[in-house]
This record gives C-alpha cells, structure tokens and sequence, in this order.
C-alpha cells in the first residue's frame, strides 16, 4: 500500500501535539482530535484495540497548507465488529474473574481502521495520546497511560508503520493477524507480539505439506504487499533449504485487478506442467483471478490456500467451487469462546450515545437496514432504527460462532496482556525484576516494564492451547488444515483434515487425515505435480541446463556404481570387491577367477598331473622288478631312480598351481618347483658326465677318469647342485616371498586370484639356475651322441633336453602375455610337457627293450658286440 509520507509525517505531529499552559499546574491540551469509529469503556487500565470495521475509505490526504478532512468510510464488515466485540467480551470475562487482575478493572478503547494505512495509523495515535483534550502533567511525569497496551492491527503493512512509530514509545502491540515474518525482527520492532503464526512458519507447514504429498514443482502467486513479498522470499529461501521442490512460476497479483496482466498470469498456469498452485494474497485478489479463471475455464489444478482466504466465504459460491473444491488451505486454529453467543445477543445501542461514530450503532444500522437518523430527503425509504429490534430475528454471520479463528486470536492477545499486568502487578518489593530489584508501580505504570512482562507470559486457555511468546515475539504455531468440500446438496463445507505445529525440538509437525480430504479430479486421489518423474534405482539425476533442479534427466549408473534409491544425486562405486549388479541398483559380489579343479582346463591339467605321476610310479615299479638287468643297472641305476623319484615331484608340484592361491601354495609352488626341476636336471647332468667319464676310461690310460665320478661324488654332485637352488629359493622366500593378490586390472566385473612372485629377480635367478644346468646337460649330451654304445643314452638325454630347453625358451613370452588363470595353466603346460619330455624321451626306449624286447636286454647287446653269422 503506497501513502504520502510527508502527508504522513504532517499529520502525526499535527494531531499528536499539544500546547502547554505557563500557568500552574501544567497541563497540554490536544490540538486536533480525530473522528473515528469508536467504542470504549473506562476503566483502572485501559487496552487499545484496532479493528477493520469497514473495508473502505475515502480520505482527502490534504496539502501543507490546508487541514486534512476527516475520513469517510463505508462497507460495513460485521466480521470486523464481531472481532471488536471479541475484545470486549475477554476484558469483561477478565474483570468477572476474582483470579485475575484482582481489584482492578480494566477498560478498551476500540477503533476503526476502515481498511486504511492512514486511518489505523492515525487510531493508533488517538490510542497513544488519550481521549482527554487536557491533561495536567505530574512534576515527576508519573501517571497511568492512556493505553498499556493494543491489540491489532489486521495487516501485516499496518502493523509495520504502526509498531514503528509507537515502538519508539515502547508501546506493547499484540497483533491477532499480522503474519509477516519481518515483524520478527526484534531489533525493528522490539514491542510487537502476535497470537498469530507468521509467515516463515506458514511457509514450512506448506512445505511439509508439498512434501508430504510428493509435490516438487507448485507455482506460487502472492499480493504485492509486505505480506505476500515477505512470503516469496521466505518460501524460496526454505524450498531450496529443504530441498522440497521448485517453483514452476513466481507471479504477483495486481491489486487494480488488470485484466491483461490477469489473463496472462492465468494463460502462464494453463500452459504450466505444474498441477498445484499456491496462492498468498488476500479475498480481493482471489475474486479478481477466478473470475478470469472462469473465463478460461482453467480445471485440473490443486489450489493451496494461504491463512488469509482458506476460510474465505465469498469465494465459495456456486461458479467457483467447481474450479476449487479440493482446495487445501492453512487456517488459524479454531477456537471455543465458552459464553461469546450470550455477549453478542445482548449488545444493543445506548440511547445516551448517539454519535454516528459509534460502532454498535453502525452495526445495528446495518443488521436491521435502518437509520437512528434518516435522511430529511422526502424520497428517502430509509427505516428508523427503534433500538428494541430483535437480532435473533435475523439470519446473520454475526452470531455464527462455528469457526472462531481471529476471534479465537483476539481472545488470546488480550488474556496474553492481562496476564502480564497481572504478574506485574503481582510482583514482590524487593524481588522485582528491574533496577535495584524493584517492581512497577501501579499508580506510575511503564510501558516498557509492561513488555519485559509480556516476553515472559505463559498461561493455558480455557481450549487447552498453552499462549506464550519467544524471543521473536512469536506464540506457539499452529494452523489447521482445511479442504473444501462441495456437498451434493450445492452446500460448500470446509473440513478440517488435520494441523500443523511448531516444536523447537521436532520442528513442524504434520498430522493429516487423508481419508477426509477431497480431491477434486476424477480419480479421486492427489495429483502428480513434478517437472520429472522420479528417478528410479539404478539411474542417477542429472539437472536440465538452465532450468530449476527439479527438472532433470534419469542418467543410468556407469559400470561399477550404483544408486539404491529414487532420485539419487550421484552413483556410488562399489567397494573393492563388489560389482554393479545388471540394474545398477545394487551392488554384487565380484566372480572369482582362478585356475579351479571344478573347470575342464582345470580337470585337463590335473588328471595329466596325476596320470604323470602314476607313468613315474609304474616306470619306477618296472625298474626295482628289473634292478638286476643290464639295462637297469647301466650308467648307475641310483641315479635313475632318483630321476623318476624328482620327476614324480615335478608332475606332483603343479597341482600347487591349481585352486585359489593361498598364501602357503604361493609360496610353496615355486619353491617345490624350482627344487624339484634342479634335482632333475641335477640327475640327468651327472648321468651325462658319468656316460663320457665312461668311455673315456674305456680307453687306454684313460681308467683314472672313472675314480672322480665314483656313486658318491655322484650323490655329492646331485645334492650340492639341488642345495644350490634350495638356497636361492629360501633367500627369495625370506626377502621378498610371493603372496596371493586380488588382481581387479584384467576385469573390472572380476575378481583374478593370482600369486604375485614378489621378487622378479628372485624367480628369474630360479629359473635361470635351472636353465644353466639344462643347458650344460644338453652340450655334454650333444658331444657325447656319437658314443660307439648300441644304447648310447647320450642321445636320448640330448633329445630330453632339447625338449626341455624349446618348452621353457617359449614358456617366458606366453607366461608373460597370459593374464590370471591363464600364466598359472601355462606354467603347468610347460611344467608337464618338460616333465613328460624328459620321462618319455629318457625311459621310454628303457621300457621298450625291458618290457617288450627282453633279448636285448643283456650286456652283449647293450655294449654294442654283436655276433657273427655263419
């Protein structure tokens, strides 16, 4: 609401003034007093009161140099002197009460703001300066003042300029429906309280609501006043906050009712996706929207209605409520006034009082459309009012006390500042509050002491709602919820389907009983409002650029990560061992993967173990049953059977390499194989040297030879060849032993188990030792192949290692290039394949001649003599 604020200012100090007589006593007397509608009562203490008893004015604001006239007003609103007679009845209820504010009586003084800034403003200093026009001034200017206190005003932007003027007084204002949460601020307005929630907490129970409900995408149109300005700012602020939801739109109603202006807001709602739509403003802007909702026939939307019309009787007529039945709106709490209906029925017009200012008179006219003075114009119809009219003769919303919400807050403000007079009033010398513990002084009364008073109030209603004030000079919150129902009848009811409270330690607490609720739309439930569905687990929200949050894309999760839940911001990674399950929405446990028993690789390499190691055992077998042959026993039978003894370890040791590596098999395999391939080796070496040493001794002067490769310099040789490499591995095992390793590089979906050797330079050292003393044996094998011998075993051990030395020569790139399960199966490729080679290559002719050809297996034969012919 704009006014002139020089015109504002002239008129405070003009009306407020007073000259002072030089003559003693001293007294001021008024300048100017102004003609209000009125209602008072005296009393020991006077409270204040302002109501709007009229909807409109008409004030000429005047200039610098003329008076300003006096206000006209007109539209007489009954629920604004029901409100006044709210007040009047709580202070004759208190001073019927011997509990309270005993021995004194308190009075009012009621006016009118006739819906104007000015006008109340204007009361309000009426209320502050008294109605006497002379007043004589104490030397201590001690006294009573002409109000301890008002309750009022109606609007939030009333109450701002108000409490700002007298704030500066310290004048206690107990506002019954000021919401705007800038009258909070305490530093502003330190002498304003209210009964009424404000407007933040209004905003949050919204929002518990949208919340509730599952509405994130709601459109917002508010007044373009303090009220609804203030709650824009909050309601954004606390959306983001909470994370509640977006605005689909933010629009301010006019208050002029531009039509253009109105049918765009009204064209932006239809073409919106949003199905719920919040509104805070007053009656007037909700009349002026519908009627161009009607026009456009806008349907299908959810309206939530803010605390200023959800109860709002205008709007619920028979071209409305098909467009807002099922509307949800916050209300003040509801209340019972045990003993208003009797006040009411018995307020009648004092004939003593006659002024056309005073309020039951008003209200009287209008009730009974008559006139205590009608008009002298000959053609005027105008009834004269009597006085001893009977009210319980006419149907008026007057005497419907079935939905007391202000009234309910008007009867709580002023009991809120009875009770603080009393408790100052109650106070102890001595034990007071105030300097040097001193207490107020009922003869000398402070406003300011009446607002310490007030900030510490508490009491319980007759209703059971407990009324105290915080540090904000807020009460407890609470509003009801309402939804609006139309009865088959044509009737409209509003129900209460729940509340809504403030708790400092749970916050908002929200109770709704949806079974009650009525939703306006054919499937009889609420409606989706959302700028995009939910996204579902598995997938993760990714916002819409340039647009609010709440519109976003459902992105599905990357491999390794997951969201277990609707609207998940971002995906999670699985832990080290777990997968992504196929939905993304869980995670899993990683496949394992190693060379395993159970697979047919597996199976394969096992049984060729196995099948080796029993070829060893029966080759061994065939020997011992043979040891006496001259097959046998040539080139040191020990030696052969400590060959078949270390091969059988050979096959044995790669079934070290099969089944899920632990750490005692990481260790193990190595080691056995490495010692059990130089004890082969080892063997095949001293055989070969044994084989040239022998035919070297065969020739003349040549037997010397034989003495340095005698049976125990031939066990000497093997042990020490075969410690060599047992030393190598346990310093490799101390150092830097291998270890079983979760390999998760080769699969990201897998788990490979693997040994990792520790040392590279350790297992090089290994298998190159066994490298060297293969290659030795094959370079002695290859020189002594030409041996004159018939069973020359030169060449087969030339043969073996050939063999030996290709398998382990391509064993190192494919060892290399194999990942996982696959570098330990080529391992025991090569581990078999060497230790099949060198068994076959080495025992299979020895076999052959001792099992299938026994006539070659004689010394004769074997030393190459054959015998002549005839």
């Amino acid at each position: 609401i704009c006014f002139n604020s020089c015109f504002l200012i002239y008129l405070f100090f003009f009306y407020s003034s007073s000259s002072c007589s030089s003559s003693l006593p001293p007294s001021c007397n008024l300048q100017k007093k102004f003609i209000l509608n009125e209602m008072h009562k005296p009393g020991d203490v006077v409270l204040g009161g302002l109501f709007e008893l009229h909807l409109t004015s008409v004030l000429d604001e005047g200039t610098f140099t003329s008076e300003p006239q006096q206000p006209h007003c007109s539209d007489f609103n009954i629920l604004g002197f029901r409100h006044a007679m709210t007040m009047a009845f709580a202070v004759e209820e208190i001073n019927k009460n011997a509990n309270l504010l005993p021995n004194v009586t308190l009075g009012y003084s009621l006016y009118d703001n006739c819906g104007g800034l000015l006008i109340g403003l204007s009361a309000a200093i009426s209320l502050a300066s008294g109605r006497e026009e002379q007043f004589v001034l104490q030397q201590n200017c001690s006294g009573i003042p002409p109000v301890i206190g008002i309750v009022g005003e109606t609007q939030s932007t009333f109450s701002i300029a108000i409490s700002n003027v007298l704030g500066l007084y310290k004048m206690p204002i107990v506002s019954y429906y000021a919401t705007c949460s800038c009258l909070s601020d305490q530093q502003r307005f330190p002498t304003f309280f209210r009964t009424i929630p404000s407007d933040a907490f209004q905003v949050r129970a919204m929002i518990k609501i949208l919340k509730y409900f599952g509405w994130t995408w709601v459109g917002l149109l508010i007044s373009g006043d303090d009220y609804g300005l203030h709650v824009a700012q909050s309601f954004q602020s606390d959306l983001l906050h909470s994370g509640g939801g977006c605005l689909a739109y933010l629009e301010v109603l006019p208050w002029e009712g531009d039509q253009n202006e109105l049918r765009r807001i009204v064209e932006l709602m239809k073409t919106s996706t949003a199905r719920v739509v919040m509104v805070f403003a007053h009656e007037i802007h909700m009349i002026q929207l519908m009627k161009e909702v009607v026009r456009q026939n806008l349907t299908g939307l959810q309206w939530i209605a803010s605390e200023a019309w959800s109860a709002a009787s205008v709007l619920q007529t028979p071209v409305l409520m098909p467009y807002l039945r099922g509307t949800l709106g916050i209300a003040i709490r509801r209340g019972e006034i045990p003993g208003l209906m009797d006040f009411l029925l018995q307020i009648h017009p004092e004939e003593t009082d006659n002024k056309q200012t005073n309020m039951v008179r008003q209200y009287w006219e209008y009730v009974f459309q008559c006139k205590f003075k009608p008009t002298e114009k000959a053609e005027s119809s105008e009834t004269k009012c009597t006085g001893q009219e009977q009210i319980n003769n006419v149907e008026t919303e007057f005497l419907d006390l079935s939905n007391l919400r202000p009234e309910y807050n008007i009867y709580k403000a002023v009991y809120a500042l009875a009770y603080a007079l009393h408790n100052m009033l109650q106070c102890e010398p001595g034990r007071g509050p105030f300097s040097r513990n001193s207490c107020a002084n009922q003869k000398s009364l402070e406003l300011w002491q009446m607002v310490h008073y007030l900030t510490a109030v508490n009491f319980t209603t007759s209703f059971g709602d407990q009324v105290s004030f915080d540090e904000n000079g807020d009460a407890i919150p609470i509003y009801d919820i309402m939804n609006w129902q139309w009865l088959p009848d044509g009737r409209t009811e509003v129900v209460n389907v729940g509340d809504v409270k403030g708790s400092e330690s749970k916050g908002e607490e929200l109770l709704l009983h949806e079974d009650k609720i009525f939703w306006n739309f054919e499937s009889k439930k609420p409606p989706r409002s959302v700028c995009s569905e939910s996204c579902p687990a598995g997938t993760r929200m990714a916002r819409k650029k340039g647009q609010p949050v709440c519109c976003y894309d459902c992105v599905p999760c990357p491999e390794g990560k997951i969201s277990n839940q609707s609207n998940s911001l971002e995906c999670k990674s699985c832990p080290s061992d777990f997968w992504s399950s196929p939905q993304r929405d869980h995670c899993v446990l990683k496949k394992t993967e190693f060379l395993s028993y159970n697979e047919p690789l597996g199976i394969c390499l096992t049984t060729s173990s196995l099948l080796g190691t029993f070829i060893c055992v029966v080759i061994l077998g065939v020997f011992i049953h043979h040891r006496q042959t001259p097959m046998v026993r040539a080139n040191n039978s020990e030696l052969s059977f400590l060959l078949l003894v270390s091969l059988k370890f050979c096959f044995l040791c790669s079934l070290l390499f099969i089944g899920q590596p632990r750490l005692w098999t990481c260790q193990l395999r190595h080691a056995a194989f490495g010692i059990s391939f130089v004890l082969c080796v080892s063997c095949i070496l001293v055989k070969t040297v044994v084989v040239v040493a022998v035919f070297k001794a065969s020739k003349p002067g040549g037997g010397a030879s034989l003495k340095w490769f005698g049976a125990m310099q031939q066990r000497g040789t093997v042990f020490l060849l075969t410690s060599i490499q047992a030393a190598i591995c346990t310093v490799w095992l101390v150092s830097s032993s291998p270890a079983p390793h979760k390999n998760t590089q080769y699969h990201k979906d897998k788990i490979v188990y693997e040994c990792v050797v520790g040392s590279t330079v350790g297992f090089a050292v290994l298998l190159g030792y066994i490298g060297l003393l293969a290659l030795l044996s094959f370079l002695l094998a290859f020189l002594a192949r030409n041996l004159p011998d018939n069973f020359n075993e030169a060449k087969l051990i030339t043969f073996s290692m050939l063999i030996f030395c290709a398998v382990w020569v391509a064993f190192v790139p494919a060892y290399i290039n194999s990942p996982g399960k696959y570098a330990d199966a080529v391992e025991v490729f090569a581990i078999l394949a060497s230790s099949f080679g060198l068994l076959m290559a080495l025992f299979g002719p020895k076999c052959y001649i001792i099992l299938l050809r026994p006539e070659r297996n004689t010394k004769k034969v074997i030393m190459g003599r054959k015998t002549n012919k005839t």
